[in-house]
């Protein structure tokens, strides 16, 4: 009996396959667990019974073009004086109401600044 030499077999290629399996689902994995944006938290209540309001009515239509202080046409840039002219305290109630066709960004504008000249109670009306 004879034995014959062993003949190199041919190299094998690695798969890379599990590998792309592997990368791919890391991938999935960080993307659904990772946050993409920073959130803001616009604290404007909804209206409902219960809550007091006293003085002058302080209602401010937000419309697709601009602002309403009491159904009188208000530039934003007046809009601060205009309503400090009508509220007593920073802690008095100012109600917003979005118009058909104004967008929410102008919404947010408009309460931040409301809040930054200080006004705390705003109340958002649909």
């Amino acid at each position: 009996m004879t034995f014959l030499p062993d003949r190199p077999r041919p190299r094998r290629k690695p798969s890379l396959t599990p590998m792309i399996d592997v990368v791919f689902l890391l991938l999935v994995f960080f993307m659904l667990a990772s946050r993409f944006g920073m959130d803001a938290v616009l604290p404007l209540p909804l209206a409902s019974a219960g809550q007091g309001y006293a003085g002058p009515p302080r209602l401010v239509d937000i419309l697709p073009e601009g602002l309403r202080v009491n159904g009188v046409d208000t530039a934003p840039t007046a809009l601060v004086t205009r309503i400090q002219g009508l509220t007593e305290r920073p802690e008095d109630t100012i109600i917003l109401r979005g118009a058909d066709g104004a967008r929410l960004q102008r919404v947010v504008d408009t309460a931040a600044i409301l809040r930054a000249a200080g006004f705390t109670h705003l109340v958002l009306v649909e």
